[in-house]
């Protein structure tokens, strides 16, 4: 491993953990956060600076620039033009994932089926067309808006979804500026995921089942991300990934995608649908990457960046990531008043050195005296990654590192991954979107366990 400078560009912390990450392997690195709300955190863990154009010479050209969200993406090819090593997406990249129009325009030049949609910027409209188009309507937004004012509705004749767009009427119209109305798609939902270098894919595809329901069950109302199950695949004649990325490849070599690039499917026993597409460091999907990656993050992404291949090692086993969160989340942005700002972090009895490992750092600060408290005020805390040869140990392992850890009031799901045991699984394997080398896999290790307690008995 070569120890460079690495310069983390954060739009929102949603890869600052990175940041962490590249320090604990021996980089010198610096961290530039713009969101004025998130500034106050990292204090202590990593170094930070008021402005990542500053810091251009420092980083140089052997260094490494890492953008973890949209917004940069002309800067980004500007800076590659002029010789830095630059990974997290590109200009149009950006547009591919803001503006899902455009996003589904370009699905379907590459030959990958579309979902019926309709973007409005006037929310009567909106409501109009539910009227004159009857049926099951999925509300969503474009680019980082918050996650709760999405809603899949239920209805045949829309009632539903027109009563939420009439509640939207009385929201400030920049919180809805944009309202995209999708067909609903009865199904499975899953991602298919993959790093492009510029010209070619780099190590394996990384199938996931997101978990964006507050609530266990998924119960409640949608929020960014509760948790994620996650896998990587070496079969390059996977069907998921054949019929939605792959289409891409020549796309993303044309606008010079340089990053992490992921579609989120519903898939039937037919057909893949793709929902949208996200082209950027994912969040928390990127944890999930440390976590399963067993080379070095900083040398694989230099090499991606660099536009070159690289002989990636991680692990063969299923990965589960959870958001262990407090109040006010998910209304952080209504309820900041009710927030656990300030509030220490306490890491009980029986946790190890190695578990620390597994715990990725989100609105957390570090004080002169070594402690962790809560630095920011809309209650994402941190998250736990775990692993294991089957989901239910992935998630037990990642359970118990979340007991160990003592945040008054917090919250998080502890079923990441269990509707994939109990019926998602199978149906998956059984359509032909993943692999029956999982289930294999799976079903030794569980007759291994078993006969292991058998014989302890």
């Amino acid at each position: 491993m070569n120890i460079m400078n690495i310069l983390l560009v954060s739009l929102d912390l949603s890869g600052a953990d990175l940041a962490h990450r590249f320090k604990k392997e021996g980089h010198d690195v610096r961290l530039f956060i713009e969101d004025k709300d998130q500034k106050n955190n990292y204090d202590g863990i990593v170094a930070k600076v008021s402005d990542w154009k500053n810091e251009l010479a420092w980083v140089g050209k052997n260094g490494l620039i890492v953008f973890d969200s949209c917004g940069y993406g002309k800067e980004q090819d500007d800076l590659r033009r002029e010789g830095f090593s630059v990974v997290g997406g590109c200009e149009l990249g950006d547009k591919l994932e803001h503006d899902r129009q455009y996003g589904q325009k370009i699905f379907s030049v590459c030959g990958i089926p579309i979902v019926d949609s309709q973007s409005f910027t006037n929310m009567q409209e909106a409501i109009e067309f539910v009227r004159g188009n009857k049926g099951p309507w999925v509300i969503k937004q474009n680019g980082h808006a918050d996650k709760m004012f999405n809603y899949v509705g239920s209805l045949e004749d829309g009632r539903d979804v027109i009563d939420v767009l009439n509640n939207y009427c009385e929201y400030e119209k920049d919180e809805c500026a944009v309202i995209d109305l999708q067909k609903k798609i009865e199904g499975i939902e899953i991602g298919v995921a993959r790093y492009f270098n510029g010209n070619d894919w780099v190590g394996p595809i990384e199938i996931n089942i997101e978990h964006k329901d507050l609530f266990a069950g998924g119960v409640g109302p949608k929020t960014f991300e509760m948790g994620t199950l996650m896998w990587f695949d070496d079969d390059e004649n996977n069907k998921l990934f054949l019929m939605t990325l792959a289409k891409l490849k020549d796309y993303l070599k044309k606008i010079n995608f340089i990053g992490d690039v992921d579609i989120n499917c519903i898939v039937n026993d037919q057909e893949v649908y793709p929902l949208e597409v996200t082209t950027r460091f994912g969040w928390p999907s990127t944890h999930l990457h440390c976590e399963l990656i067993e080379s070095p993050m900083s040398d694989f992404l230099k090499a991606v960046a660099d536009g070159k291949q690289y002989d990636l090692k991680y692990k063969k086993e299923f990965g589960i990531v959870v958001l262990v969160a407090t109040p006010p989340f998910p209304y952080q942005l209504q309820l900041k008043k009710y927030s656990a700002q300030d509030e220490k972090i306490y890491f009980g009895a029986g946790i190890l050195q190695d578990d620390f490992d597994h715990i990725h750092l989100e609105e957390i600060s570090k004080n002169n005296d070594g402690e962790y408290y809560i630095s920011g005020d809309s209650g994402f805390i941190l998250h736990v990654t775990s692993t294991g040869g089957t989901v239910e140990k992935a998630r037990a392992n990642g359970i118990e590192i979340i007991d160990k850890i003592i945040i008054p009031k917090k919250f998080y799901r502890n079923d990441i991954g269990l509707k994939f045991e109990q019926t998602d699984g199978d149906k998956l394997r059984q359509w032909g979107w993943i692999s029956k080398m999982n289930a294999k896999k799976q079903n030794r290790i569980i007759t291994f366990f078993k006969s292991f307690h058998e014989k302890r008995k």
